[in-house]
């Protein structure tokens, strides 16, 4: 887009809100091994119904690049009890909203509904997750859908070129380097044997995480749940995900691409650094370390280059911290007329080796961290927010306590672990991109 009869908990465990005010969460587990989060937000009569599934595109196996994405497309394909568009049209009636997204780590799928439909939600879900219905003259149609989406979405489009360029550079080993969309050549090789093998290996119970957050009582959602999703028989122990480790990186690599359809020269430099699955504790200084250097205006790169300097028009940095295995650190941005990328390139390096070298202004630190807990106060006032948030941490290995615990963590952040953290910006661990038009030398 894009059952055996088994006991259920009574007394799911209630978690504690993250800050004074906050949703209190309950979790529970049915006997068939799936977890179920329910977050509460009685604002409106609505509900955010997700399923995530433990699996997505660094799961592919070798020479099948896109069958996780693949097969989120198909799994839109109906059942007997409900045959294709049947739900789709449910969903609009009630005016609705439902989707599905593939990431590295986990598949995903939601509705937002009335909550009067969530039972509805369910029945469709737990019907999927063990009744897909597949045959060639549905999945061949679907394959071409892929294929056309990864041209019109990738291949013409450059800055997604470049990015698909940098993470193959960045991890040479590891499956994060692969698309999520799959490689073209091995999307056209998919068929309805590898999306039916790769449907039986992750599509169980036990590698599922159902997420409830709306107008909803805890003890009533499980309830639910155990008649509904308690129903599908359970596997055994969930599918092992082994991926290879990404070797430490030894040389600085740039990756250029000029395009005719590139009308503003941009750049990143993306870095190899531990996530909060890796490395507790670092993960939170890279966190606050993101915010501090290119999380808005008040950013030191932006005050530095933008406003100051007037060497750059935008400017910015992101940590990819919810992730399975080792991840992304971006720093990029647009060069300012006249100003070149290499300028820019060194103009940041020189702000990262010098916050290495002599630190950080504490005050700045402090209040990079009240910017970070007060957005996520904020999300708290989005259910569908809270739910992804809560569904993409467990689906990537965290707990409800690490989840609940982080404002407080990154409260706990000193300046000079933010210095200890950017000695990972090191040059030698990261990928620079470089996006021209079309005759442009960088």
């Amino acid at each position: 887009m894009s059952q055996l009869s088994q006991s259920l908990p009574l007394t799911p465990s209630a978690a504690a809100p993250a800050k004074p005010g906050g949703p209190a969460v309950t979790s529970a587990k049915l006997a068939n091994g799936l977890e179920i989060v329910v977050i509460p937000d009685h604002r409106a009569p609505v509900v955010t119904h997700m399923v995530w599934y433990r699996n997505g595109s660094a799961d592919d196996p070798v020479g099948k690049s896109g069958i996780a994405h693949f097969l989120e497309h198909l799994m839109f394909k109906g059942t007997k009890a409900h045959p294709a568009g049947e739900f789709s049209e449910l969903i609009a009636d009630v005016g609705g909203q439902e989707n599905a997204f593939t990431s590295n780590d986990y598949t995903a799928y939601f509705q937002r509904v009335p909550k009067d439909h969530l039972r509805t939600c369910m029945d469709y879900e737990a019907d999927r997750m063990q009744n897909l219905v597949l045959t060639d003259e549905v999945v061949a149609p679907e394959r071409d859908v892929v294929l056309e989406e990864r041209r019109m979405r990738t291949d013409s489009d450059p800055s997604d070129l470049l990015n698909e360029a940098v993470q193959s550079a960045l991890f040479t080993r590891h499956p994060y380097g692969l698309p999520v969309i799959g490689w073209a050549d091995d999307i056209a090789g998919l068929g309805r044997a590898d999306a039916l093998a790769y449907y039986e290996r992750f599509y169980t119970p036990e590698n599922a995480i159902l997420v409830v957050a709306g107008d909803v009582e805890p003890r009533d959602v499980v309830a639910l749940a155990g008649e509904v999703y308690g129903k599908i028989p359970a596997r055994g122990a969930a599918p092992q995900r082994w991926r290879v480790r990404e070797p430490k990186p030894h040389a600085h690599r740039q990756v250029t691409l000029a395009d005719e359809k590139v009308e503003q020269p941009s750049y990143q430099i993306c870095f190899l650094v531990p996530s909060y699955k890796t490395a507790p504790g670092e993960a939170e200084a890279l966190e606050v370390l993101a915010h501090y250097l290119g999380g808005g205006q008040a950013s030191l790169l932006f005050r530095t280059l933008v406003v100051e300097k007037k060497l750059a028009v935008s400017i910015g940095a992101y940590y990819g911290g919810t992730a399975l295995d080792e991840t992304r650190f971006y720093l990029y941005g647009m060069p300012a007329p006249g100003v070149s990328l290499e300028t820019l390139d060194e103009e940041i390096a020189a702000i990262v080796a010098s916050l290495a070298e002599k630190g950080v202004d504490a005050a700045d630190i402090e209040r990079a961290k009240s910017r970070l807990v007060a957005e996520t106060i904020y999300a708290q006032d989005n259910q569908a927010a809270m739910a992804q948030w809560y569904g993409a941490s467990l689906a990537t290995g965290l707990s409800l306590a690490d989840i609940q615990s982080w404002p407080e963590r990154i409260e706990a952040v000193t300046a000079d672990q933010v210095v200890t953290a950017a000695h990972w910006l090191d040059r030698q661990r990261g990928v620079t991109g470089l996006l021209l038009p079309a005759g442009r030398a960088a």
